[in-house]
């Protein structure tokens, strides 16, 4: 593993040849973003297909819980955020499948139960103790990601990839209508499930790094503007990766001088962008097409 950081860290130095990136936690925290943006911005386009992006406020949001409950019982809070985090997912889809509901009620239902047992348990006398902590971990500190933290990230990269590529198009063809996509030999129970699986558990592992507040923009934004670019499915999953890419690392090196936030600041150049997509290339078009 060492070797492999070592690896990672001279390509660093030499595709950013600036002072700041000799710090070896600045190098981790580069790596963390280089994992996280485009990951993210991969499982935002079948999220915005599916509608889920009240979904992923809804298991973001599960994490005050999720770590509140790790720090009662005595396991890492790390670890109990994603576990929290993939059981809340998990019932989503299972409810949703089995009620006549609207998803937006079924998930607003779970969120609300999320955020008030979180809530309750900062707020009793017992455990008001845990309050720093699950705020610190909540709005992420990407300057102090370790490097198992990080070789974890990228194994959760790896198996995010090889899914998406396995099924984006099945993904795609079940967003678009679930009997056409059943029509077609689609497992759609299966990638539900598996599907809201995976998400939950990027969106988890994400948050110590950029915070929950912002997890959600880095799903929703690059896809966005992605979709205002691509003329297939598969040109909005590669512009997509490229704009949560480009912010991540224009983000990134913002904030380091400007000494801002990293994740708020990733997500304005995401925004920037998703603004140009909207106005400026349709604009620019117009004038091309004139001449």
């Amino acid at each position: 593993m060492e070797e492999v950081f070592d690896f990672l860290y001279r390509l660093i130095d030499i595709l950013l040849p600036f002072t700041w990136t000799e710090i070896e936690y600045q190098k981790l925290a580069l790596l963390a973003i280089v994992l996280i943006a485009p990951m993210c911005a991969a499982m935002g386009v079948p999220a915005t297909s599916f509608r889920m992006v009240f979904f992923s406020s809804a298991v973001s949001h599960s994490v005050f819980a999720g770590i509140a409950l790790g720090l009662i019982i005595g396991i890492d809070a790390k670890l109990s955020m994603v576990l929290f985090g993939l059981i809340i997912g998990l019932g989503i889809i299972h409810v949703r499948r089995r009620s006549e509901l609207s998803s937006d009620t079924i998930i607003g239902v779970f969120f609300s139960f999320t955020v008030a047992l979180g809530i309750v348990i900062m707020s009793s006398r017992r455990y008001r103790y845990f309050g720093p902590r699950i705020t610190a971990t909540v709005y992420g500190d990407i300057l102090n990601i370790s490097q198992m933290e990080v070789a974890l990230l990228l194994l959760l990269f790896v198996l995010t990839f090889l899914f998406l590529g396995f099924s984006y198009n099945r993904l795609i063809l079940k967003g678009i209508n679930d009997r056409l996509a059943s029509t077609h030999g689609v497992r759609t129970k299966y990638y539900d499930y598996a599907f809201a699986a995976l998400l939950a558990v990027v969106i988890t592992s994400s948050i110590p790094t950029v915070g929950f507040v912002v997890l959600t923009a880095l799903l929703v934004v690059p896809a966005g503007a992605a979709r205002n670019l691509a003329r297939s499915a598969r040109q909005q999953f590669w512009f997509s990766i490229l704009i949560g890419l480009s912010s991540g690392i224009a983000g990134f090196i913002a904030s380091d001088y400007w000494n801002t936030a990293t994740g708020a600041t990733i997500i304005l150049f995401a925004c920037m962008i998703f603004m140009l997509t909207q106005y400026a290339l349709p604009a620019v078009r117009k004038i091309i097409l004139r001449l």
